[in-house]
């Protein structure tokens, strides 16, 4: 036999009768998104990409996710639609807003966990609990109504609306919601005294004597002049008690049993109230809103983005208006503007040379060419009005690297070997960037070793990005298209 109680609160863990559509937000199955190995820390270094990663995920509750879902490339091109889609829905001010402010309330009820864990006191520990329990069941349950009432396409938003309306008509949550409010009620009613005299501390319940405190002030009342000194103690903001405040409360649950008792019941039967597709929900939607937060002043400032089109067997691929997008951010900060670009490979064009003079944007361009991929790769939007991106396994760099006096290889020979590398691990699925190559020898011994890699290249049909100062490369075959970088007439320098 089991008594009512106990069977209200098997019936609250199971929760059986909830419907099972909702499994993830990041992909169409759950635990696909991290089935996939991190980019390369040197290669996200090369393009900057650590810089946007670090700052996206730095002011977020969830860091270490967010920071692992921007390094980790998507294969299933079913899956980047399911992220595609949640942002699509997310950039609507009303649904982000609304997500936003539920996403920090599960945050506080978790925060509430963390503090109840390193508090000594058993009372304030379930104090904090049952705090939780209410934030959580206020929060959920106007979610789930203002996501009802909001445009929702995505499949992941969708699925998780479903559940949710069912899990704030679930008998268990309307027990916890019952019953957290009836605790509250009863804790609030709670009135004692407290007498101090010497080191002695009595605690005693009220009966209505009279408040001194009150009959003091309104006696001089009549005497205050205007603006006074405050003379009130602020006690510390920290959340934890010393021990004769833990001393005190113990007192209090001794004069008011019941009450106290029923909290302790509370937190029993609904140690386990924080669901866990809530919680999945509540983390997964930090990488949604953790990116669209780190854009959003670059957007502010002007510059577009876009959801790009996913190519898979094409590599005709193209770019308008797009811009590197960790320089965005510091121009943007800085208060300067950004110089956007355009790029275009149609039919058998493969390879992009960049030539021209420095300081007109070669690297930046380079960077952005690798930026763009990536960032299309975990599901974001990417810089720029319109794209259309190949969906790559590997993206191999090779950014010049301040020589290390440790190293007995030289420079040469430290590009041949990284490129080598580089070459070797390709398939015709890979991207490589390639910035100032072959710059420490001669003219024609880097022309002679630029031509052989872009052999290489054009037969396992790479795409390619190849920043250098030799012109005549960007004539080596049909495949290569020449672009060049421009400097302000007016401002040589």
């Amino acid at each position: 036999m089991t008594d009512q109680r106990t069977a209200d609160r098997l019936d609250y863990r199971e929760k059986t009768d909830l419907p099972e559509s909702f499994t993830s937000l990041l992909g169409e199955r759950s635990g696909a998104v991290l089935d996939a190995d991190g980019a390369p820390e040197r290669m996200l270094a090369d393009l900057r990409l650590s810089q946007v990663i670090e700052s996206a995920a730095s002011k977020q509750a969830e860091s270490d996710l967010i920071a692992a879902l921007l390094r980790r490339p998507v294969r299933q091109i079913g899956s980047l639609h399911y992220r595609q889609e949640v942002f699509r829905d997310l950039t609507a001010a009303p649904l982000f807003d609304v997500v936003k402010d539920f996403a920090a309330k599960m945050r506080e009820v978790t925060s509430h966990f963390d503090q109840a864990s390193k508090m000594r006191s058993v009372q304030q520990r379930q104090g904090w609990f049952l705090d939780a329990a209410i934030i959580y069941c206020a929060a959920v349950k106007t979610f789930s109504t203002e996501l009802a009432s909001l445009p929702v396409s995505s499949r992941g938003l969708m699925a998780f609306r479903e559940y949710l309306a069912a899990y704030v008509t679930s008998p268990g949550f309307a027990r916890l919601t019952r019953e957290a409010a009836a605790r509250r009620t009863e804790l609030a009613n709670v009135r004692y005294l407290v007498r101090v005299k010497g080191l002695r501390v009595e605690v005693s319940k009220y009966d209505d004597e009279p408040d001194y405190s009150l009959e003091i002030e309104r006696t001089f009342e009549r005497f205050r002049q205007g603006a006074v000194k405050d003379y009130l103690i602020s006690y510390r903001g920290w959340p934890g008690m010393n021990h004769v405040g833990a001393r005190i409360v113990e007192l209090v649950a001794r004069l008011f049993g019941d009450e106290f008792s029923a909290l302790s019941q509370f937190c029993d039967d609904h140690a386990g109230f924080f669901d866990s597709k809530i919680r999945q929900f509540s983390q997964e939607i930090q990488f949604y809103l953790a990116y669209l937060d780190y854009i959003e002043p670059i957007r502010a400032a002007g510059q577009a983005f876009c959801l790009p089109e996913l190519a898979i067997d094409s590599k005709e691929i193209f770019a308008h208006d797009t811009f590197d997008l960790a320089l965005a951010a510091n121009l943007q900060i800085a208060g300067k503007p950004v110089v956007p670009n355009d790029f275009e490979l149609a039919g058998p064009e493969r390879v992009i040379v960049v030539s021209g003079p420095n300081q007109g944007g070669k690297t930046t361009f380079a960077r952005t060419f690798g930026q763009l991929h990536h960032l299309a790769s975990v599901g974001c939007p990417v810089p720029g009005r319109a794209a259309r991106l190949y969906l790559f396994d590997r993206i191999f760099t090779h950014f010049e690297r301040q020589e290390d006096i440790a190293d007995l290889t030289g420079k040469l020979e430290d590009d041949l070997l990284r490129i080598q590398k580089a070459l070797l691990e390709a398939t015709p699925r890979s991207i490589v960037i390639m910035n100032e190559i072959f710059t420490s020898t001669t003219l024609g011994d880097a022309r002679f070793l630029g031509e052989k890699v872009l052999q290489k290249v054009v037969e396992l049909d790479l795409l390619c990005v190849y920043v250098t100062f030799i012109d005549e490369l960007a004539s080596f075959a049909d495949t290569v298209v020449s672009m060049a970088s421009t400097i302000v007439p007016d401002n040589p320098a």
